[in-house]
C-alpha cells in the first residue's frame, strides 16, 4: 500500500507535468512522448520545436519547498536525463539538434486544491557535457 505523502508526492507530479504539457503546447511545441521510459530511466516530456527535440524534465514542489525547482536537478540526474535521451534518439535514429530544459511548477499555499501556481521555464538548463 502506498503511504499518503507518496501519494501526494505522485498526484503533485502528475499534475505538473500535465501543466508543463499544456504550457509547451501554447507555446508551439509539438509534443511526441511524456514519460518514456528505457530501462530505470524516465523522460517526463519529449518535444519538438524549431528542428530541435526538446527533452523537457518537470519539476513540481509545493509552496513550503525553500529551493527553486530547477535546483533539485543535480549532476547525477542530469547524466540519467541525458543517457535516456541518447537511447531515445538512437532507438528513433533522430539527428536532430538536442536541447534540455527543465519546467519547475511550484504550487500555492493549498497545493493541488489551490488553483494558483508559478511555471518557470528554463531553456538549456543543463548540456551534453555534464
Amino acid at each position: 500500500m502506498m503511504k499518503k505523502g507518496k501519494t501526494s508526492r505522485w498526484q503533485t507530479g502528475k499534475k505538473g507535468e500535465e501543466l508543463a504539457k499544456n504550457y509547451l503546447i501554447k507555446k508551439g511545441f509539438h509534443i511526441l512522448h511524456t514519460n518514456w521510459r528505457t530501462g530505470h530511466k524516465e523522460l517526463d516530456i519529449i518535444a519538438t520545436k524549431a528542428q530541435k527535440v526538446h527533452f523537457v524534465e518537470v519539476r513540481s514542489l509545493s509552496r513550503t519547498n525553500i529551493v527553486s525547482p530547477g535546483q533539485t536537478i543535480d549532476r547525477d540526474k542530469q547524466r540519467t536525463v541525458i543517457k535516456a535521451a541518447r537511447a531515445y534518439m538512437a532507438l528513433h535514429r533522430i539527428t536532430a539538434e538536442a536541447q534540455f530544459d527543465v519546467i519547475g511548477i511550484v504550487f500555492g499555499k493549498e497545493g493541488l486544491g489551490d488553483p494558483t501556481y508559478e511555471l518557470e521555464y528554463i531553456p538549456n538548463a543543463f548540456t551534453l557535457l555534464v
